[in-house]
Formats: C-alpha cells, structure tokens, sequence
C-alpha cells in the first residue's frame, strides 16, 4: 500500500502582481515604435538638461573668448556665433530651460484643467454655468496674439511671466475635455455608491472620478507641453524673453537679429530651430503612443491590419 504525500504549494509572492504590472506596462510601451522614439528622445533630453557639463567642456556658454563666424571644427562642433560664442555649448545649457517651460507650464496648465473641468461637470447647477462660461470665453479668444498681449504688458524678460501666460491660456481646451469626461462618470454605479455611503464631495471627486480619468489627464498634460514647448519659443523668438536667459528661443532670437543666415552661420538658427521641433515630436508621439496603449479599442484595428498582410 503506497501513502501520498500533499504537496503544499509556496504562498504567491507579494511582489509578483506588481512586477507584472510594471512588466506590462513596459512590454506596451516596447511594443509600441512611437511609444519608444518619444521616450528614447525624452530621455535623452531629460539627461542633457540635468548634467549638461558631460555633453560640453565650456562652463559658460556665453563666454567671448572664441573667433566670431567660426565654421563646424573638432573644437567647435557647430561652429561659433557673431559673437564668439560656442553654439553646441548654447544649445546644451538652453535644454534645461526649454525642457523646464514645458514641464512646468504643462504640468500646471493640466491641474487647472481638472480643477476647473472636473469641479463644473461635479458640482453642476450654477457653478457649472460659470466655469463653462470662463472655460468658452478662453476657447474663442485666439491662443497665439492673446499670448503676445499678455507677454508684452505683464513684464518682459521673466521665466515666471511666461509660465504663467502659458498657463493661463493653455488651460481651457482640457478643461473642456474633462467637463465631458466627468459628465459622463456622473451617473456611474460606484459614484451613486459612494455618495449612498455619505463621502464628502472633495472624496469622491480625488478617490472615485480623477483615477477613472488618468489616461485622459495624462494625455492632457503632453499637449499642454507640447504647447508651452512651441509657444515659449515663438515668445522668445519675437523678444519677449529674456535675451540674456540660456535656451533655444533666445538662441534664434539672437541669430535672427545677428542675421546668421546671411552672414555664414546657419547652424546659429538650424540647430535649436530643430532642437525645438524635435522636443514638440517626441511630446506629440508620446501622446499618441498614449493613446494607443491605453485605449483597446485600437489594438484590434491593428492586428486584423496585420493579419491582413499576412
């Protein structure tokens, strides 16, 4: 007669689900081709932005100690400006700014957008009119020369100054997105539930409605950066920056009024002109990489795609 012995099996691992999760998430995003480019160009400019001394050997950019209208060298990757001035080194200490305008400013311009559009679509009644109100008034008003307006008269030369123009009129648009969102989680069951179990309205809107929301917001905020990172620029452009700040607006002010293109020194305009555009594509391609990822809807319209070709 043969006896059994019962295996028990190992308790699961805590950590497993969570790796998983994680694990998940990256195998979406490595199997996404716009996902990666966007992150990849993202990455490189967070690290260049952060330890800028390891992509250059000048300290100061703006130093005068070089030979003006000095061509692409070993010494100078692209060359010298009007001045005497290093371009690669300008247009490695300008990433930090540049990336910190569209960070910021789209991190900010999206809390106002869920505050303003989630509280109207919650709230209702005349707190909604009023917010709807403020939120179409903005829409219609036109973005770029309500932009100018603001830049000129609110003060000249100040990063604040053009963090908060950027943010007090790139707000309204995913204001309007998260009015709609939030009207149509109104009537859900789990919203219904919490409010049965007496949770306070401040509650329900953070721990019920914002997580429901969360590809929505982040979605938001990449075309909230995507705007501040082609508007500041525009801005500085046109001079209302400040002249004497290290980023790539400044830079092509300062070539367009030393005239680069005409005297020999392209690269003074091309290289942060291409720099900006760059920054706004991986914003963009993050963003509907985003999309894709977090909206499967989209995921079976691509493999019958496939397996049509196949």
């Amino acid at each position: 007669m043969t006896t059994t012995t019962a295996v028990t099996a190992p308790p699961p691992d805590k950590a497993g689900p969570r790796a998983r999760a994680g694990a998940g998430l990256w195998q979406a995003v490595r199997g996404n081709r716009k996902a990666l480019i966007g992150t990849g160009i993202l990455f490189l400019f967070t690290v260049v932005a952060a330890f800028p001394g390891l992509f250059t050997t000048v300290d100061d950019p703006d130093e005068l100690n070089f030979a003006p209208r000095l061509g692409p060298s070993t010494a100078h990757l692209l060359g010298t400006t009007g001045l005497g001035q290093d371009i690669y080194s300008q247009l490695v200490y300008g990433t930090r700014e540049s990336l910190i305008i569209a960070v910021v400013a789209g991190a900010l311009a999206t809390v106002l957008s869920v505050l303003i559009g989630v509280s109207a679509a919650y709230l209702g009644g005349l707190a909604d009119d009023l917010l709807s109100l403020l939120t179409n008034v903005v829409l219609v008003i036109p973005a770029f020369p309500l932009v100018i307006i603001l830049a000129k008269y609110a003060g000249k030369g100040s990063l604040e100054v053009i963090l908060a123009v950027l943010v007090l009129t790139g707000w309204s648009y995913g204001a309007n997105q998260m009015r709609a969102q939030a009207l149509s989680l109104r009537g859900r069951d789990f919203l219904q539930s919490a409010r049965v179990r007496g949770e306070r309205r401040s509650y329900i809107i953070v721990r019920e409605v914002l997580p429901t929301m969360t590809s929505l917001i982040v979605a938001n905020f990449l075309g909230a950066a995507l705007y501040s990172v082609l508007t500041a620029a525009g801005l500085q452009f046109l001079g209302l920056g400040d002249p004497s700040s290290q980023s790539w607006g400044t830079m092509l002010y300062w070539s367009q009024n030393q005239q680069a293109l005409q005297t020999g020194t392209p690269l003074w305009s091309i290289a942060p002109g291409l720099c900006v555009a760059l920054l706004g594509v991986a914003f963009a391609l993050v963003n509907y990489a985003f999309d894709e990822i977090g909206n499967p809807a989209l995921r079976p319209v691509r493999a019958r795609k496939g397996s049509r070709r196949a």
